[in-house]
């Protein structure tokens, strides 16, 4: 669900724990993406490929991870929010059946003239284990 308003950066403390993204992984959400990201590799569209490759199905791409963890963080911030920063790793795969469960934590606060940023460690996991963890930072207006 995606914030109507955007989080008040004053009211955060580090430890806040983000609201968690759940994320149901079908064959047409990792094709999608990787039309969407023009990722035209086999692996993500076409399953034998993917198997002749040593994987048991297609696998979501990197970007597309890299959007939905932007889209965790946006959901959860609000519309006047900026991702300035983003850095993720790959860990297992993810495919078809799976669920993405996306969780993040607050981890510093600072204040930039008239911008809050806010700096959060996250993490998504399936059933294979931790699939993309990282590191983000998110501006947010400080109201006047």
């Amino acid at each position: 669900m995606t914030a109507a308003t955007s989080v008040d950066w004053s009211s955060l403390t580090v430890g806040d724990a983000l609201p968690e993204l759940v994320l149901d992984v079908t064959a047409t959400r990792i094709v999608a993406g990787a039309i969407a990201s023009r990722d035209l590799m086999p692996v993500h569209h076409d399953r034998d490929y993917a198997n002749q490759q040593g994987a048991p199905d297609i696998f979501m791409n990197i970007l597309s991870d890299t959007a939905y963890c932007s889209r965790f963080l946006t959901d959860w911030a609000g519309p006047d929010a900026f991702v300035r920063r983003l850095a993720i790793r790959l860990g297992v795969p993810v495919f078809p059946g799976h669920t993405l469960t996306f969780t993040g934590e607050v981890t510093r606060l600072t204040r930039e003239h008239d911008e809050g940023l806010v700096e959060i460690e996250l993490r998504a996991v399936n059933d294979l284990g931790e699939h993309v963890s990282g590191t983000a930072t998110i501006n947010l207006p400080i109201a006047r």
